[in-house]
């Protein structure tokens, strides 16, 4: 529905006829068509990681460009000089914002051993305050329930959330804000995105190892660094595996690039990277002579 009110305000700016065109349908059939089409000379795609793989597939033929925005799992390095309460209360709203649908969600929160149940303390309490909303779809619904199970499963403790709705809540894709403790790399909740409101709080022994453990994700949209020393934090975020790396909680910034590394896909969006993905590089030799 968004693309079609944003299709309408084009047109009712004045946009002439064929600068902005809407598609409507589903993947397997418009997606198809357009990925596959030799007219189309590229092509830009935000969603799964398994259908950008199929879009890069059908684009071979033709030779076109595929920029891609994929999978997550954007890991949040607490550094050991940090406000406690304030950073870890912060790292769960921005893990549960939009119930947890986006992208570069701060959805592995990595915090000093020697203070992990206090960290898990606040989160409990972040989390019980936090008014969620529902998830896109019943088949999310449904992907995010099945995770939380193999989290409990796995043997991830949980603190907080849980298997089903809200309460008070009957029906709609509502998902309880879910806080994971003592959460291991190798454990599904820290692998897989989730794409829902599910945070999973993981104890590291020193900066070596909270580096090694957010590098180590098949991902690199996003990563976080929070500490009271702005050197520091820099020297931690030059080393992290991801396309944008926030220090202390910033703003957003529209003009900084969109992006990341290994399977998150290929290209940058936002700012003067997001308009070169678009264009062409041309080179007239001799044209001044």
């Amino acid at each position: 529905m968004n693309a079609i009110l944003f299709a309408d305000m084009l047109d009712a700016a004045g946009v002439p006829s064929g600068v902005f065109n809407l598609v409507n349908g589903d993947g397997p059939t418009a997606g198809t068509a357009l990925a596959a089409h030799p007219d189309v000379d590229m092509v830009s795609f935000t969603g799964s990681t398994r259908a950008g793989v199929e879009i890069a597939k059908l684009a071979v033929p033709t030779v076109k460009r595929v920029h891609q925005e994929l999978g997550g799992k954007s890991a949040n390095i607490l550094l050991d000089d940090v406000d406690l309460e304030a950073a870890v209360t912060a790292g769960v709203h921005a893990c549960f914002s939009d119930s947890g649908q986006s992208c570069n969600a701060p959805t592995r929160m990595l915090v000093p051993a020697a203070r992990h149940d206090e960290a898990v303390a606040i989160a409990i309490k972040a989390a019980q305050q936090h008014r969620v909303g529902p998830v896109v779809s019943d088949l999310q619904f449904g992907r995010v329930q099945r995770l939380i199970g193999i989290g409990i499963d796995e043997g991830a403790t949980l603190a907080s959330g849980s298997i089903g709705r809200p309460d008070g809540l009957e029906r709609g894709y509502y998902v309880k804000p879910t806080v994971f403790a003592n959460v291991t790399p190798s454990m599904t909740i820290a692998r897989e995105e989730i794409f829902g409101p599910v945070l999973a709080i993981m104890p590291y022994r020193d900066e070596e190892e909270a580096i090694a453990i957010a590098n180590d994700t098949p991902y690199g949209l996003a990563a976080y660094v929070q500490s009271t020393d702005r050197a520091r934090a820099r020297r931690v975020a030059m080393r992290m595996r991801a396309g944008s790396v926030y220090v202390n909680y910033p703003a957003w910034d529209p003009a900084s690039p969109f992006g990341g590394y290994k399977q998150l896909g290929n290209g940058r969006e936002y700012g003067e990277w997001g308009l070169e993905a678009f264009l062409e590089v041309k080179g007239i030799v001799g044209y001044g002579e």
